[in-house]
């Protein structure tokens, strides 16, 4: 269990242990991209250096064969010549006489096949076996005939192959250990104005306001700081509210009880006359019942707020729910002398809505009202189709109106009751609030004029239309 001061950070934190970091991740990610573009490209080269070693060595092998074939005569001292070419690479030569008698050191490599290429004009590019080892074997026609043949051990080849991987190892490991190096670098970057932003993000959790959050480095973490400072800010009025609300509320409920309080202790106490007891009496009731109103609207507004208020939506004739209204509140406008109008159109306005909602949201707008609304003055029910379907439902008063700075706070609980407590009639403080609310869970909108067509405030509520009527 928690103590008094609340969830400790680290309990309310717990992966934060258990998750790696977003710089080592990216090290880890890049190390590892690295590593697979090393893996790949090793691979290539190790496959690719075997054929290339081989190419090479046969390219020299055709050169020196070109070469000797374009002399006038192959002859004996083609032989004397092949040891001078041999020498460190080994190379081996024959010569194919016109009639097809082979002589030479490399005269075994030389197959039939060979023989009948070079004879025939072609120039040949192959592998045969000498001495019991794998060679290569080149051949090139001479130009007046016969051709010469050169061979090498194949042992060359594997060693230029060997000397070309070793070659490519440092190159690939000092490759990698720089992707690591830049992915290092690159999440620092990257996890610096993170980082900041979380240590930001954590201590207003912890109820710090007021705290800046740095607008600068890449796009999205400056994006990042721009919208941890409109949090903070918007934290910030939220509390203001929700502070103001409850010093509204505890006001609210402090000045019944101490009346009720008051009067009780004097009646315990025998102070109050008898004649008295019956108007003290009636004190009280109002009292409670100021009090009993004031709770149902907390409760109200906590039902709202609750994810299973239930709605029953049928199609529903809002100009009915209006005369119902009217014939409701004709009686409490005629007692105070305020004059009720009902505006509806001669046809019917459906629209998929719960008209019992719409009933509870039309009486609180009508006593918020009637409230206000002196003696002589009108008040107005209206109902129209809207344009583009569903329907409207108004509630405007001739009562003093609404002030621009009034209808921007006129639904943040208490912000009206709090200016006009002195001055006006006032209710709990969120009547408005649970029309706002309450229209939201119909699917509709609450708007409200300063001013409307009989001088004082307007409310509109616009409904939407059946989803096959949209």
């Amino acid at each position: 269990m928690n103590g008094p001061g609340g969830p400790r950070p680290d309990d309310r934190r717990p992966d934060s242990r258990r998750r790696g970091s977003l710089a080592r991740n990216i090290v880890a990610l890049t190390t590892a991209v690295a590593a697979l573009a090393v893996a790949l490209t090793g691979l290539i080269a190790w496959q690719t250096a075997a054929h290339g070693a081989e190419q090479r060595e046969r390219d020299r092998l055709t050169r020196q064969a070109t070469v000797l074939s374009r002399l006038p005569a192959l002859s004996e001292a083609l032989f004397r010549g092949a040891q001078v070419l041999g020498g460190p690479n080994e190379v081996q030569l024959a010569v194919v006489a016109p009639d097809g008698t082979v002589s030479g050191s490399a005269t075994p490599a030389v197959d039939r096949t060979s023989k009948s290429a070079l004879l025939a004009g072609k120039p040949v590019s192959t592998t045969g076996i000498l001495g019991g080892r794998d060679v290569l074997l080149v051949g090139q026609p001479g130009v007046r005939g016969g051709a010469v043949v050169l061979t090498e051990p194949y042992t060359v080849v594997t060693d230029n192959t060997n000397q070309i991987r070793r070659n490519v190892v440092a190159p690939l490991l000092a490759g990698m250990l720089g992707a690591a190096l830049a992915g290092a670098l690159l999440a620092r970057r990257i996890a610096r104005p993170l980082v900041t932003a979380a240590q930001i993000a954590h201590r207003l959790a912890d109820g710090e306001r007021g705290v800046p959050a740095p607008v600068d480095g890449p796009r999205e973490a400056a994006d990042i700081g721009r919208a941890l400072n409109v949090l903070d800010g918007a934290l910030a009025r939220s509390e203001n509210r929700q502070r103001e609300f409850l010093l509204s509320v505890s006001h609210e409920l402090r000045t019944p009880l101490t009346a009720l309080q008051g009067y009780a202790e004097a009646l315990a106490d025998g102070l109050i006359e008898p004649e008295r007891v019956s108007e003290v009496g009636g004190i009280l009731a109002d009292e409670t019942r100021r009090l009993d109103r004031f709770l149902g609207d907390l409760l109200d507004l906590a039902r709202l707020e609750a994810d299973e208020f239930r709605l029953d939506v049928a199609p529903a004739d809002l100009g009915a729910v209006l005369a119902e209204a009217a014939a409701f509140w004709e009686g409490p406008c005629a007692r105070r002398g305020v004059e009720l109008r009902l505006e509806r159109p001669d046809g019917p306005v459906v629209v998929d809505t719960d008209a019992f909602r719409v009933r509870q949201l039309v009486d609180g707008l009508v006593q918020n009202a009637l409230r206000v609304t002196p003696q002589g003055a009108p008040l107005v029910l209206a109902v129209r189709a809207a344009a583009g379907g569903g329907a409207e439902v108004q509630v405007r008063d001739g009562g003093p109106g609404l002030t621009e700075d009034d209808v921007r706070v006129a639904f943040d609980p208490g912000a009206l009751h709090e200016r006009y407590r002195d001055s006006r009639p006032v209710g709990s403080g969120l009547g408005l609030v649970i029309a706002r609310r309450l229209t939201g869970r119909l699917g509709g909108t609450l708007g409200v004029e300063g001013h409307g067509p009989e001088g004082g405030a307007c409310f509109t509520v616009a409904l939407p239309p059946a989803p096959g009527d949209a």
